[in-house]
């Protein structure tokens, strides 16, 4: 299980920054560290379906005065000790039997996980990070997996602080905690400070929220550079498993270079990084696993397909955009920079702005009596509405002359050498461009 290969690793890990000895082991953090944060209490800090740590105790059993919890750890000794393998003991594992809802896993090769292997899943699972969706990713880099280790602790005090929460939320926390810690906002000295969580209600409880996946995404582009691999996954009654994705984070990093590019001398309110950031994303956790890879395509805008010509892609709108406040402009500036991005040509941005000036100058310079809807349509909103590259050329043809000749010729160029799928996002460009500048006659 790469529950297991995470908890290892994170030990390899933990043996050095304590200078622990090298046979130290998964049993002996777990006993020693592990057990008197997550489990040594009425609140716990993790949730594995079918535990022991959530099955009721009886009086009964209780000796000496012994603890509920203590009597809970030594019954999950006994079945590790004794190869009684479930998810509710191997975390990530199939279920015991093979009627039950996780059974598909099991196998009949030959596979018996050590106990090393079983306590350190335990300990992976705990390094889980919660995202959107109900899903967790494991990454394996190395600051990553010490951070949320460190995190541990905070979450442990949070809860004593507010004792309304609901508990068993480690995944969720640690998608939270990491977003700190990557955040300018985090202070290595006093790691807690500057650390706030608005808590929501969930079925009737007070909890702490899911961060958005794509925030996560954004929080490691300011420490990590390249390609980073997650496993990604669910653990409930039933498994779900997405498996491993590549996440190319110069992709995500580059809107905020392109940012920089495209809006360093102008003197309207321009973007900040935490904005951009906090991006709304037309396309769910799993739904951007399904394209293979998580990159720039991935975080497309919610939102942003109410604008697209409708027909061009699906759920596409047709609508014309609105300016009304200075969110409506952050938003605007937000859709501009995410399609010149995946246009992966600044110099497009122009020639949108170009050619929906002088759509609205062919309107503007119209004779009163040429100034009917037919004639007006046909001038920009045919042109604009165009579904593919043939209705778009079609329509610049019904309008050329003398004054916009260069300007249709050029752009005429330049969109018969980009991709057919990029089409419907350039011409996005010039429907907002055309709406902000009729914005400001």
């Amino acid at each position: 299980m790469y529950t297991s290969y995470i908890g290892k690793k994170f030990l390899k890990l933990y043996r050095e920054k304590e200078k622990k000895p090298h046979d130290y082991s998964a049993k002996q953090f777990f006993d020693e560290v592990f057990f008197p944060l997550f489990f040594d209490d009425e609140k716990h800090l993790m949730h594995v379906h079918g535990s022991t740590f959530f099955q009721a105790v009886s009086p009964n059993s209780l000796v000496n005065g012994e603890k509920e919890s203590i009597f809970r750890l030594n019954r999950l000794r006994e079945d590790i000790k004794n190869n009684r393998l479930s998810g509710s003991t191997y975390v990530g594992y199939a279920a015991g039997g093979v009627s039950a809802t996780t059974s598909g896993q099991v196998t009949n090769l030959d596979y018996s996980p050590n106990e090393e292997e079983i306590y350190s899943s335990w300990i992976g699972q705990a390094l889980g990070i919660g995202i959107s969706g109900g899903f967790v990713m494991l990454l394996q880099e190395d600051e990553i997996l010490i951070s949320l280790f460190e995190g541990w602790k905070y979450y442990r005090q949070y809860l004593r602080q507010t004792p309304n929460v609901k508990n068993k939320q480690i995944e969720t926390w640690n998608g939270q905690w990491l977003s700190h810690f990557l955040s300018d906002d985090f202070n290595k000295d006093r790691p807690f400070d500057g650390f706030s969580v608005e808590i929501t209600e969930v079925q009737g409880n007070m909890a702490i929220p899911t961060k958005a996946w794509s925030m996560v995404i954004f929080a490691l582009t300011k420490r990590f550079q390249g390609k980073i691999t997650a496993y990604a996954y669910n653990l409930s009654q039933t498994n779900t498993t997405l498996g491993f994705i590549n996440i190319y984070l110069p992709e995500i990093e580059y809107l905020y270079e392109l940012k920089d590019k495209l809006f360093l001398d102008k003197s309207e309110v321009v973007l900040n990084r935490k904005q951009i950031s906090q991006l709304e994303t037309f396309y769910n956790f799993k739904s951007a696993c399904k394209m293979g890879t998580i990159g720039l395509k991935a975080i497309e805008p919610r939102g942003l397909r109410e604008f697209m010509p409708k027909g061009s892609v699906d759920f596409a709108q047709g609508k014309d955009f609105k300016f009304s406040d200075e969110n409506s402009f952050q938003i605007f500036q937000l859709y501009q920079i995410w399609i010149t991005a995946m246009l992966n040509k600044t110099e497009l941005l122009q020639l949108a702005s170009d050619v929906a000036k002088t759509l609205i100058d062919l309107e503007l310079n119209q004779p009163d009596r040429d100034k009917t809807k037919q004639t007006q349509n046909r001038t920009s909103k045919e042109v604009m509405d165009s579904k593919t590259i043939k209705d778009f050329i079609d329509g610049l043809v019904e309008i050329i002359n003398n004054d916009n000749a260069d300007t249709f010729k050029n752009v005429v160029e330049q969109i018969l050498k980009m991709p057919s799928d990029n089409f419907p996002l350039f011409n996005t460009l010039i429907r907002f461009e055309y709406s902000y500048q009729k914005s400001k006659i």
